[in-house]
């Protein structure tokens, strides 16, 4: 079975960052931020965190346009908000995804986004939801540097998204968790779209 992993780099230096990595035997990072630049974070913008990865023999690629979140496609928007079922029916997301499995095959991958909590970011609501049908393990690499398996943060997902209100129990009583999980997927997907002019 594949592995795959994801981190995200924000309020991280590059020498904690490569040291996560490493702990986890990271070979290739995969870089799935739409715009591989930060103006908060200069050391992880594209051409100096791969000078990092480079010097430290890990390798980089850029997947931001295949796998990334804010789109040029006028159809992967309604009322100006990001629709991850749209992003996730491109030709172009498919081929991402395509890479990123053929990369697992070969080598250790993590997903590179910015944000820490896998939660937050689009690497595990898009990318990951996707990676998953494809019977990938997923790895998340926490900010402290221990794991969290895919399965607990789906769990954790749930909670955050449905059980606090009592709805997934309510949910739950005519499905099953397969759809209950689907729902809140869905709902983590339209908290944190991007708007189509959003910078």
């Amino acid at each position: 079975m594949q592995r795959i992993y994801t981190v995200g780099h924000s309020s991280q230096s590059i020498e904690e960052f490569i040291a996560q990595l490493q702990r986890h035997g990271v070979e290739v990072v995969a870089d799935v931020r739409s715009r591989p630049y930060s103006a908060r974070f200069p050391h992880f913008s594209k051409d100096p965190v791969r000078a990092s990865l480079t010097a430290v023999d890990m390798g980089y690629v850029f997947l931001g346009r295949e796998l990334g979140a804010r789109r040029d496609e006028p159809e992967c928007y309604v009322d100006g908000r990001a629709i991850y079922d749209k992003i996730a029916k491109l030709p172009a997301f498919a081929a991402g995804i395509e890479r990123v499995l053929a990369g697992a095959q070969r080598y250790r991958v993590a997903l590179m986004c910015a944000e820490q909590d896998p939660l937050t970011c689009h690497r595990t609501i898009l990318v990951c939801h996707e990676l998953k049908k494809h019977g990938v393990l997923i790895k998340h690499i926490r900010r402290d540097g221990a794991l969290e398996d895919h399965e607990q943060a789906e769990e954790r997902l749930v909670e955050e998204e449905l059980g606090s209100s009592g709805q997934a129990d309510i949910f739950a009583t005519a499905h099953g968790f397969s759809e209950i999980l689907e729902h809140a997927y869905a709902r983590r997907a339209g908290n944190i779209a991007y708007r189509q002019h959003e910078r």
